[in-house]
């Protein structure tokens, strides 16, 4: 069964590498549907990419939609963990959500490896052992895109993102290594599409350049509106804010904006180059950070089950926690709170032919681990 074939299957509701019994069950639950869906497909297809390409036959990954809202998460984890007996949960994109499940799965036994949301709790106090974020600590990119801010020079930034947990976890990673001043600062409504009151405040306030954080269609609408907005101030966003899905349909409104990221197409490492090839080849179109990302993911954990059997939970999370696989990113590591060190990229919106896309033009932060590592007690 080739990949196109096996994610057209009826539902998605379960998806098994091959016919034997699995030995390792997953629990994807993730946004196929609503203003996000396009990140939680993305995640979903680099997952099941990796697991195609290496051929296994003894892993079995459940897929549902948890409709981005933080009840039907729950209720879609407590079916897996209870009815399905899964032993690892992955998948989801947003930070509310991931708090809503997280805590429940690993104290009940579970491994929890992050495809995306890895909100500050969860890296400092909340911290757990069974808990890897493969994907970055929250405030990762939006600490490079503070840093990169101030390196170009910007001492008065307009500052915005949605009002949920990797919100304020972008602002205050943003503020972190930003030297300047603050023409602003908003929390805007998670799912908002009208930003007219939000661009009428920037106008009037000054600054000299945008950082915003708005990931899915939120980020659509929000750059839509800037273009047809007349304002005209440099932004910085982070990846999430510029991915493959935003870039087409924002389009030229976004040529030559920079953003940060722990990934890019361009990256020049073999792992990278495969995973680019075979996720066009097999759905068509470019890759995104939530894909490449989900593609780790799955290749993490295909590494552990090479070392050891789930069921020896110790042995298990310590194959986890030496992250022997080759990562995307090139560099790849688990700082002591099981989140990861990594460089950071500055990239910049261009277009290829017919697609807008990004390239790497410098790099923000070298071996970035997090801010958390110390309020973590493991």
């Amino acid at each position: 069964m080739n990949m196109k074939t096996l994610l057209a299957a009826a539902g998605l509701a379960a998806l098994t590498a091959a016919g034997a019994e699995a030995q390792v069950k997953v629990g994807m639950i993730t946004t196929l549907s609503g203003g996000g869906a396009s990140l939680g497909i993305d995640t979903r297809d680099g997952f099941m990419l990796a697991i195609e390409m290496a051929g296994r036959d003894d892993i079995e990954v459940i897929v549902e939609d948890d409709q981005r809202k933080p009840d039907v998460a729950v209720q879609l984890s407590d079916k897996m963990i209870q009815s399905d007996q899964v032993d690892v949960l992955t998948g989801i994109v947003w930070s509310n959500l991931a708090m809503a499940v997280v805590p429940s799965a690993t104290a009940q036994g579970l491994f929890y490896l992050s495809t995306n949301a890895a909100p500050a709790q969860l890296a400092g106090p909340g911290c757990h052992p069974s808990y890897f974020s493969v994907s970055y600590q929250n405030d990762n990119l939006h600490e490079a895109a503070g840093a990169h801010a101030t390196n170009a020079g910007y001492e008065n930034t307009f500052i915005l993102a949605p009002n949920y947990p990797a919100g304020h976890d972008s602002l205050n990673g943003f503020k972190r290594f930003y030297e300047g001043g603050l023409a602003g600062e908003i929390y805007t409504e998670l799912g908002q599409t009208d930003y007219a009151a939000e661009l009428a405040q920037i106008r009037a306030s000054g600054a000299d350049s945008i950082f915003f954080f708005l990931p899915g269609g939120m980020g659509i609408s929000f750059l839509k509106q800037y273009a047809d907005s007349g304002i005209d101030l440099p932004v910085v966003g982070p990846a999430f804010s510029f991915d493959q899905g935003i870039l087409q349909a924002v389009g030229e409104a976004a040529l030559g904006v920079n953003n940060t990221s722990t990934w890019s197409k361009d990256l020049d490492n073999a792992a990278n180059a495969a995973f680019v090839e075979a996720f066009q080849e097999t759905y068509d179109r470019l890759p995104s950070i939530y894909a490449a990302q989900g593609y780790d993911t799955a290749n993490l954990l295909l590494s552990a089950m090479d070392k050891a059997d789930i069921d020896d939970t110790e042995a298990f999370r310590a194959a986890l926690g030496e992250a022997d696989f080759d990562s995307v990113r090139g560099g790849f590591g688990f700082a002591s709170n099981n989140h990861p060190v990594q460089d950071i990229y500055v990239r910049e919106v261009i277009k290829e032919g017919d697609i807008f896309t990004n390239k790497i033009v410098g790099i923000a932060m070298e071996d970035r681990a997090n801010a958390y590592t110390e309020e973590c007690s493991m």
